[in-house]
């Protein structure tokens, strides 16, 4: 039996302040309720916070909520929200934005072929091609000519154009001046582009091309002539210049000639050009000639400027004094009318330019001081500019060079017997013969081409001031295996390195020549020869104390060079090189004979102070005895 059973079957179980449960019907809920077998508050929740107290004690003013509404928070602004949405850039761009607005501008023609008229037979049509980069269309369109009777104006509509290939659309890469371009079947000839155009090909690395002229037909020559007659353009003619002198005249005016003012105008006033003419035909020459243009008629005169022996006629006039046309006619019936011929102006007197005398090409090169004048104060044109320089380059004659020497006698012998037909000995230098005869240096040398056995022989180097010779004697080494004797003859050998013969110069101690074939590397060389050498301080440098001593400015402050003691000469070497002014053999061995001092041991040094000293005045110790 159930709970509710109970109850309503058991009177005074219910208690006061309790309902029974709802069992069907819309009746309002009882604050109690029953829940396993036992009564529950139905009002009772979870307990209240303190912050819903305040808040539920605020409510009871009518206007808590303007008193009491809470500070909005402070946040930084942004940049996106100043500007409107619609007027943000993206930070890609997209081609309708980046390229809003940017036509590329070309123009262009196509040929069409005209039936049934005898005028015509074909007609230049001109087009203007736009592309649009916004969205890549094609817009052709051709200019209105009025009264053309063709239907012109927009030729293709604004859209993109597919390749002929069928590979994509047309773009960019596909216009350049000078090139066809097929549209549907018509082929068109781009001649031009406008600057934007070319600015933004050539800002994009791309060669657009070359302007061309673009072409005009028969009909448009015609059409622009009519025009222009219709809008009294045209000059009028002698004829009715002449009525109109003529009409004035006898009406009662002064006659008018304006030749007749040129004339007191520019009465001694000639034009002086300097002119040459190539004669291109079979033994033609260049002639040069004088053009006189008188200011006072318009008319010139050319003389020919001949040179003397110049094998010519002494003809001076070239061309009589007259009017210069620029082309010249002659009608094959007389009285046949012919129109007015142009003479030459001085606008068209151009140095630098070339002017035609009944058919020859005669090119201005140069003109006097007046027509200079004349030129730049009233035509502004400065005729130095166009000088050319015809000045004949110096006649040079190829000399044939002497055939080589055959190895028989001196090779002088050999080139005068080239030189001339009666056969004389060559010159010789008699002052050098005869102050430096008998005169004989010596060095002695040694082998070093690499060979052991050779590295033990010495040599003699004998060289003959008077006569420039050499002689090389070898000299006996015990166990050396090589016999003493002369190894090269008295002569004169040239010198491999300079092709030369072998001079004074060449030979130094610690210099390596090469003669017969032989590397020879001079050590030593004797008394009598330094002494030579040193007494000519000139021709040889190595031997110049001053000049030695001059070579050991960089190390003017090294404690070693200022030591009273005196520098090793291979420390004085090695320092040298070091310092960067390396030192030659025999550079030392004239500081060791001109600036000598003895070390602690005995040994033979270089004097530092001394040396230091003769560098800075120039003033040599005395000689030694």
């Amino acid at each position: 039996m159930t709970l509710l059973a109970k109850s309503a079957s058991v009177p005074g179980l219910m208690k006061l302040g309790t309902t029974m449960p709802k069992v069907e019907g819309n009746a309002k809920k009882a604050t109690l309720a029953y829940k396993h077998s036992s009564a529950i508050d139905l009002m009772r929740g979870p307990p209240i916070s303190d912050e819903a107290m305040r808040l539920a004690q605020l409510m009871q003013t009518p206007s808590w909520r303007l008193v009491h509404t809470e500070p909005a928070s402070k946040m930084a602004t942004t940049l996106e929200e100043i500007v409107p949405r619609n007027m943000r850039h993206p930070k890609i761009a997209p081609a309708w934005l980046k390229h809003d607005k940017q036509v590329l501008r070309f123009n262009g023609y196509f040929q069409e072929m005209v039936v049934e008229r005898s005028d015509e037979q074909s007609r230049i049509r001109h087009v203007t091609l736009m592309y649009h980069m916004e969205d890549g269309t094609i817009r052709v369109s051709e200019p209105r000519v009025e009264n053309s009777g063709i239907p012109q104006g927009s030729l293709l509509k604004r859209h993109r154009i597919p390749r002929p290939d069928g590979q994509g659309f047309l773009g960019p890469d596909d216009l350049r001046c000078g090139m066809n371009i097929t549209l549907y079947g018509r082929t068109y000839h781009i001649s031009s582009c406008d600057r934007f155009t070319r600015w933004f090909y050539e800002e994009n690395g791309i060669d657009v091309g070359q302007d061309e002229a673009p072409p005009t037909d028969t009909w448009t020559k015609s059409y622009e002539f009519r025009k222009l007659a219709e809008k009294g353009g045209l000059p009028m003619t002698r004829a009715l210049i002449e009525a109109k002198s003529m009409a004035k005249y006898m009406a009662g005016g002064a006659p008018q000639n304006g030749k007749f003012a040129q004339f007191l105008l520019n009465d001694r006033k000639v034009l002086r050009f300097k002119a040459y003419w190539d004669d291109t035909t079979l033994y033609g020459v260049r002639t040069y000639f004088v053009i006189h243009y008188y200011l006072c008629d318009n008319t010139c005169e050319i003389n020919e400027a001949q040179c003397r022996n110049s094998g010519r006629d002494v003809y001076p006039m070239f061309m009589k004094r007259g009017p210069l046309y620029k082309k010249n006619e002659t009608n094959c019936v007389p009285a046949m009318l012919q129109p007015d011929v142009q003479p030459y102006m001085p606008e068209d007197m151009i140095v630098g330019q070339p002017i035609y005398v009944w058919n020859r090409k005669v090119i201005l090169y140069d003109c006097d001081e007046f027509t200079q004048n004349f030129y730049m104060e009233f035509l502004g044109i400065d005729q130095t500019q166009g000088r050319i320089d015809v000045s004949e380059k110096p006649v040079t004659h190829k000399k044939l060079a002497p055939p080589p020497h055959h190895g028989v006698g001196s090779e002088e012998d050999s080139l005068i017997s080239c030189q001339m037909i009666q056969i004389k000995p060559p010159k010789v230098n008699l002052v050098k013969l005869m102050t430096l005869s008998g005169e004989v240096c010596r060095f002695e040398a040694k082998m070093t081409n690499g060979e052991p056995e050779d590295e033990q022989r010495r040599f003699v180097i004998a060289f003959y001031p008077a006569e420039d010779k050499i002689m090389v004697s070898e000299l006996q080494q015990r166990n050396s295996g090589h016999m003493a004797g002369k190894f090269a003859d008295k002569r004169k050998v040239k010198n491999p390195e300079t092709g030369r013969y072998f001079e004074l110069t060449d030979f130094f101690v610690g210099k390596t020549v090469t003669i017969a074939a032989q590397p020879l590397q001079i050590i030593r060389a004797d008394e009598h020869c330094l002494r030579f050498l040193e007494a000519r301080p000139n021709e040889f440098p190595y031997a110049d104390p001053v000049a030695c001593a001059k070579r050991l400015e960089p190390l003017a402050t090294h404690p070693e060079l200022n030591s009273a003691a005196g520098v090793d000469p291979d420390r004085l070497k090695e320092l040298a090189d070091l310092a960067g002014t390396p030192l030659v053999d025999h550079e030392v061995i004239t500081l060791l004979r001109r600036f000598p001092a003895q070390g602690p041991d005995g040994s033979p040094r270089v004097s530092g102070p001394a040396a230091l000293l003769a560098m800075k005045t120039g003033i040599l110790p005395p000689d030694l005895p």
